[in-house]
């Protein structure tokens, strides 16, 4: 089962390596870190804060070819967790057929909310029950 997501918070640390985004359920109050490189934290941080860029930075670059090569983003799937590392898969819509895309989790929420509408993000029960515990 896939259970909605959405991200809830952003930390970025000037002074670690490792920056942290939270994705919480929801209809419900179950969340999680995942933790990220400070790239896609400053990525996904502008993006939410609405600032626009006067040329496109890569996650727009992948935006925008999807959109060009006439698909359309679909949604985040988060999928699989193994040794603290989360995988996740970038659906794509192209001519009625899905496309899943391998991606990092943190590329992918860059993505999403790169989006106008921001797409939906989904993780799998058994992930968030394993990312919880």
């Amino acid at each position: 089962m896939q259970v909605p997501m959405h991200l809830s918070r952003i930390i970025i640390s000037e002074i670690n390596e490792q920056q942290f985004i939270y994705l919480r359920e929801v209809d419900g109050d179950r969340e999680f870190p995942i933790v990220i490189g400070i790239f896609e934290a400053t990525s996904i941080d502008r993006r939410v804060k609405n600032f626009e860029s006067p040329r496109p930075l890569t996650h727009d670059l992948l935006v925008n070819t999807v959109e060009q090569l006439g698909a359309e983003l679909d949604s985040v799937h988060i999928h699989e967790l193994r040794e603290t590392t989360y995988y996740a898969k970038l659906r794509i819509k192209l001519d009625g057929e899905f496309i899943d895309v391998d991606a990092r989790p943190s590329d992918a929420i860059a993505v999403a909310v790169t989006c106008k509408p921001r797409l939906p993000i989904f993780v799998s029960e058994e992930v968030l029950d394993e990312a919880i515990s």
